[in-house]
Formats: structure tokens, C-alpha cells, sequence
């Protein structure tokens, strides 16, 4: 594999103050620049841009099966070391967020075999984290 290159992200929030302090504060993002309808987020390495955009009318949130859970779509986030997504975990369990999928482990001593977990922002953002028990199965079949 190559050398991955940063990724840029930019999402809607329509609660500025309240995802920055989530990003901030809840997943401990250093933050870059900013301006009043935008912050910039240092995403483990990864540029994540959150931009003020007024609420649009409710919809329902979108889903797709997966395991038997009901995965939001769509969604980003990070794959991390094995350790580092248990730590951020575990940290994340004591801030008491609330998993729209609990932390799990799919494929258990299969290829590819993936902790995983989802949750939202305050502004209805989903986002997933995983990581594999051997990083060059990121793409096993």
C-alpha cells in the first residue's frame, strides 16, 4: 500500500458551538483554523472542516442491514490501530456516548476481522470507527 494521503471532509452542522465542543471536547480533536460559519479539525490526521448550515426540514435517517444492525448511511470516520480504537472506546464509554451501534467485533477469526462502532454528532452526523486485528486485511475478501 501507499503512503496514504490526509483526506478533506467538510460537513453541515446547524448547531456550531455544540459540534465544535463535540469534536473538540467529547472526541479530544485538535482544533485548527476558524472563522464564525466554520471550524477546522485535525481528524487523526485527516483535515475534517464542520460548517454552520441552517437545519433543513426533518428526514428520516437513512439506513442500510448490516450483521443485523441497522448501519447509518452515510457515514465517515477512521480505521485506527486495534489499541487505539479499544482505548477510544473505552474512552468514549466514559464520556457516555450514545452508540447507535455499541462497539463489536465482526468477522471474529475470519479475514478481515474488524472491531467496529457508530455514533452520531449533536447535528446528526454518523460516524464509524474500526480498526482490524491485522491491518493488511483492510480489504480481505
Amino acid at each position: 500500500m501507499s503512503k496514504i494521503q490526509p483526506f478533506h471532509l467538510a460537513i453541515p452542522v446547524n448547531d456550531l458551538e455544540a459540534a465544535r465542543t463535540f469534536y473538540r471536547d467529547t472526541l479530544e480533536l485538535q482544533e485548527g483554523r476558524s472563522d464564525e460559519h466554520w471550524v477546522d479539525f485535525d481528524f487523526f490526521g485527516h483535515q475534517l472542516v464542520i460548517h454552520y448550515k441552517e437545519k433543513e426540514a426533518a428526514s428520516k435517517k437513512a439506513t442500510n442491514p448490516v450483521d443485523g444492525k441497522a448501519v447509518p448511511i452515510p457515514h465517515f470516520g477512521v480505521v485506527l490501530t486495534w489499541e487505539d480504537f479499544h482505548n477510544f472506546s473505552e474512552k468514549l464509554q466514559q464520556k457516555n456516548i450514545t452508540f447507535e451501534i455499541e462497539p463489536y467485533i465482526r468477522f471474529k477469526n475470519k479475514p478481515g476481522e474488524q472491531a467496529t462502532m457508530f455514533f452520531y454528532d449533536p447535528c446528526g452526523n454518523a460516524l464509524e470507527f474500526k480498526a482490524f486485528k491485522d491491518q493488511q486485511q483492510l480489504f480481505a475478501k
